[in-house]
């Protein structure tokens, strides 16, 4: 995984603004969800890949342990599948004119519906109860990104964790955008992939810096912890 521990002049920053250097270090397991963004053969398989990202498979373990402790702690997973298809080309065509035609090519190849490309990575734990949710848009909360925001509400869901690849593109732009849309927005340093460390790292501070938290598994799964009662704790 990606070398990250937030600076401390970060920290500070972000501590003088909200009281905390971490506001959503505490966490209410029924009211939040796992958003899991673009773990795909796409990015993760060299050999279909249209934009690989070989980090992203290092990250698959602790992704795992925070669906399997947030299910138990009463919240929801849902895993965030790119998808191409031929609206992409109309509704979305700055992005396919910022590209070359070889390159659109490849990212219509390996991320249309039914494609290996557009599948799951097989070694992620995904369960029944779980959700899987297409995405159009980099980001999964953009008007006409996904239905998620929808599936969220719907459920009770007001906080997510935003985990996946890649750290600097798709899971910030949907972190960013969920902040916006009122979700109180985690983004899980240890459970996102980028190209190089320097762009993980610029993304993470970027964000914590003004639009929600960057806490790692183990702090979110001791978030998840029931608060002590006052008489105990004494």
């Amino acid at each position: 995984m990606h070398p990250f521990a937030i600076p401390a002049a970060i920290a500070a920053r972000v501590a003088a603004r909200c009281g905390t250097p971490h506001p959503f270090a505490r966490l209410d397991g029924a009211r939040t969800a796992l958003v899991v963004i673009d773990m795909q053969n796409g990015f993760m398989r060299q050999d279909v890949a249209h934009a690989w990202c070989p980090m992203a498979e290092h990250v698959v373990p602790a992704i795992n342990r925070l669906a399997a402790a947030l299910r138990d702690a009463g919240g929801a997973v849902f895993w965030v599948r790119n998808t191409f298809d031929a609206r992409c080309e109309t509704e979305w065509s700055v992005m396919q004119a910022m590209a070359t035609p070889e390159a659109n090519a490849r990212r219509a190849a390996s991320m249309s519906e039914g494609t290996v490309g557009n599948a799951l990575w097989p070694a992620l734990d995904v369960r029944p109860q779980d959700a899987v949710v297409r995405k159009y848009r980099y980001s999964a909360f953009i008007q006409g990104g996904s239905d998620l925001p929808a599936m969220l509400r719907a459920r009770g869901l007001d906080t997510v964790l935003i985990t996946g690849t890649v750290t600097n593109v798709c899971c910030e732009s949907s972190a960013r955008d969920a902040m916006m849309l009122n979700f109180r927005t985690v983004m899980v340093s240890d459970g996102c992939a980028a190209i190089t460390d320097e762009e993980h790292a610029a993304s993470l501070i970027a964000f914590h810096l003004q639009f929600g938290d960057v806490l790692t598994v183990e702090e979110c799964i001791a978030g998840f912890a029931p608060a002590m009662p006052k008489a105990a704790a004494a």
